[in-house]
C-alpha cells in the first residue's frame, strides 16, 4: 500500500544498541525521513515495520516504525537542568498549591535575595502562586514547596515520566517501552 505521507506522519522509535530507548523525556523518535535515510548509511538495524510503504521508480520499502542503533550510544548520567525535567521533576504540579495549569517556575530563596537558578532552588509554581509569593522568602509568604527541591537522576525523570506517556506510542513499540518496570506478580 502506497501512501502520500506527511513528515510528521509515521515515526520510527529509536532504540539504542542495547534495544533500550535513546530517551524517555522526551521519547527518541525520528521522521520517517531520517530512519529510511539511517538505513541507507548502514546506522541501524529495522526491527519492527508499519504497514505502510514508501516508492520510487526503482525501489519500494516498508515504513521502520522501531529501529535500533548498530553503535551504543552512553547514556547521559545526569539530566539536564531545563524547565522541562524540572516540571518532569515535579510531576507537573505546583509545588504551592498542586495545580497542573499555567505552569512556571519559581526561585524558593528569591533572586533578588541572592537564590540561585539551580535544581536546590527551582520548583515548579503556578502563575498565581508565582505572583503571589513574589520575592518574599517561603516562611514569610506561609508558601512552603511541598517537596524540597533536588538535582534528579535520569532515574528519578525516567520513574515519573511513566505517568506521563507520550500522545503517539504505536503498537509495535509496546514491546520495547517500559520493559523495565516490575511485573505483576
Amino acid at each position: 500500500m502506497t501512501a502520500t505521507l506527511s513528515p510528521g506522519a509515521w515515526p520510527a522509535l529509536v532504540l539504542n544498541a542495547d534495544y533500550r530507548p535513546l530517551s524517555y523525556y522526551p521519547l527518541s523518535v525520528w521522521s520517517w525521513q531520517d530512519a529510511i535515510k539511517a538505513v541507507f548509511l548502514d546506522r541501524v538495524n529495522i526491527v519492527e515495520y508499519y504497514e505502510r510503504q514508501v516508492s520510487s521508480a526503482t525501489f519500494q520499502m516498508r515504513l521502520p516504525s522501531v529501529v535500533s542503533l548498530k553503535a551504543f550510544i552512553h547514556p547521559v548520567r545526569q539530566p539536564a537542568f531545563t524547565r522541562f525535567n524540572v516540571f518532569l521533576r515535579d510531576r507537573f504540579t505546583c509545588q504551592y498549591c498542586n495545580a497542573r495549569d499555567d505552569l512556571t517556575f519559581d526561585h524558593v530563596i528569591p533572586r533578588s535575595r541572592g537564590g540561585q537558578t539551580t535544581w536546590e532552588n527551582v520548583v515548579a509554581a503556578c502563575s498565581p502562586c508565582n505572583l503571589r509569593k513574589g520575592s518574599r522568602m517561603p516562611a514569610e509568604a506561609s508558601m512552603i514547596p511541598r517537596q524540597r527541591p533536588f538535582q534528579p537522576s535520569v532515574f528519578d525523570l525516567h520513574q515519573n515520566g511513566r505517568h506521563f506517556p507520550p500522545n503517539y506510542l504505536h503498537d509495535s513499540w509496546m514491546d520495547y517501552l517500559y520493559w523495565d518496570t516490575e511485573l505483576d506478580p
